[in-house]
């Protein structure tokens, strides 16, 4: 929203400050002809993780998605309510007949019956009648279908509501994993342009040893097959970056041509932790992840429509009212109105085993529903389990990268020693450079791979609901 409101200001003010620019540039002589690249700049989107969620709730056509049926959920529960109130219907209605028994209808209801009715009752000749009518009819009971019904689309809401949760919560998480995906790929990048630059420094300083004679064929040759994988590593890191920032546009509902950039991160990385252990994540789980509470709510969906078919064995009851009259032209005239009230009581004897089809797949939705809410606690529970175990497994890689930082610095000052001995061949100085420069961009990257982790596990738990 916030975003949405710069770019409207952005817009508005835009004729001043192009007014304001051709004033400058008419002062200035236009000295600065640059300036007018600055407007496709502002246009640009820098986003921090907090940022990019943010954005994503307000603007990711998923959430959307929900959001409108919950609104569907709303209008259906109005649907079901309906029955509830009574229901109005205004129509007009023409005859034109010579049939004795509906003319005589005609004549008594039109209040025009006298002597010569009866003695013209066998031949009346053509008649015609015209009748204006409002109808009102009220369901008195429906074997408790208009109940259940209503109670069913009320529960529609709450699973759209726990729908929309399911999807918030699962869009924080690959935010999140995009986010830190996407650092992590740069640091990748990172690695193999040092490799790059270090490899073609060396690379060059061996050829002039070589065409010297004090440097072998073979290490050349070596250090040119270093240099072709350092320069495939950086194309992979580079497509990486590409595809996660592709991935994170689509997160946050942007084309993929809309121009964005993604903040690097805090310096101070924030420790990844596992907050209790899998049995307790595990019944924090069962009790707020919405997919859990939207399978229950179906069960109870379910059972609501079974006892709604059900009630189709009973007897309905509704009240009537009409009021109208009966004349031979259009118009309306007091002296002939008429009403009719009364309540009629219906109940289906055969129905050709419809009803009792109906009930039986009914149950069977119930009984789908159950084993619906079943497998989805179960498939939560791999993923907690998943989840923190990938967890685990992250923050030890935490600890091994950080041990090999300082293995890999010692390692490269003896190697760089031994080089200046000249006891040990440039490639392998060149193996330890790299060894070192990835060893400190594997903290980096599994630090982020850490975070990602976490971030899987506060979605496993339901804590972004």
């Amino acid at each position: 929203m916030l975003k949405t409101i710069k770019n409207k200001l952005a817009l508005t003010l835009l004729p001043m400050l192009m007014l304001s620019t051709l004033s400058a540039l008419a002062d200035q002589g236009l000295k600065n002809p640059a300036d007018k690249a600055a407007p496709e700049k502002s246009t640009s989107q820098s986003f921090t993780l907090d940022q990019a969620i943010d954005y994503s709730l307000s603007n990711n056509p998923d959430l959307q998605i929900a959001s409108e049926r919950i609104s569907q959920a709303e209008a259906q529960l109005g649907v079901a309510l309906s029955a509830f109130y009574p229901q109005v219907t205004a129509k007009v209605g023409y005859d034109h007949s010579n049939n004795p028994a509906q003319v005589f209808s005609m004549i008594v209801s039109q209040r025009d019956f006298n002597s010569n009715s009866i003695n013209n009752i066998n031949t009346p000749g053509y008649r015609q009648n015209f009748r204006p009518e409002i109808i009102g009819k009220l369901s008195l009971f429906r074997g408790g279908q208009d109940y259940q019904n209503s109670k069913a689309a009320e529960l529609g809401i709450d699973a759209a509501e726990f729908e929309r949760s399911t999807v918030r919560n699962a869009l924080i998480e690959a935010v999140t994993a995009s986010y830190y995906a996407y650092l992590a790929a740069q640091e990748a990048q990172k690695v193999a342009q040092d490799s790059i630059a270090a490899i073609t420094s060396e690379l060059k300083q061996s050829k002039l040893r070589y065409e010297a004679g004090t440097v072998l064929k073979s290490d050349v040759l070596s250090l040119e097959v270093k240099l072709a994988e350092a320069q495939e590593a950086e194309i992979r890191a580079a497509n990486g970056i590409e595809l996660a920032k592709t991935g994170i546009a689509t997160l946050l509902g942007l084309s993929t041509d809309h121009a964005f950039t993604v903040a690097s991160a805090s310096s101070k990385l924030p420790e990844p932790k596992m907050t209790a252990s899998f049995n307790n994540l595990l019944e924090l789980a069962m009790t707020q992840r919405p997919e859990v509470k939207a399978a229950a709510t179906q069960v109870e969906i379910a059972q609501a429509k079974l006892k709604s078919e059900q009630g189709a064995y009973l007897p309905k009851a509704d009240a009537y009212v009409s009021y109208g009259q009966n004349s031979q032209s259009p118009g309306f005239s007091s002296s002939k109105d008429n009403v009719t009230a009364g309540v009629s009581v219906e109940m289906d004897l055969f129905s050709g085993l419809e009803t009792k089809n109906r009930v039986s797949a009914a149950e069977r939705k119930a009984a789908e529903a159950r084993e619906t809410e079943r497998k989805t606690k179960l498939v939560i529970e791999q993923e907690v389990k998943v989840a923190s175990l990938k967890l685990e497994e992250a923050q030890a890689r935490m600890r091994v990268t950080e041990a090999s930082v300082a293995a890999a610095d010692e390692a490269l000052r003896l190697v760089n020693e031994q080089r200046r001995a000249e006891t040990v061949t440039v490639t392998r100085y060149i193996e330890a450079e790299v060894a070192r420069n990835k060893a400190h961009s594997n903290t980096i990257a599994a630090h982020y791979d850490a975070l990602s982790a976490e971030a899987a596990l506060k979605k496993a738990v339901g804590d972004w609901k």
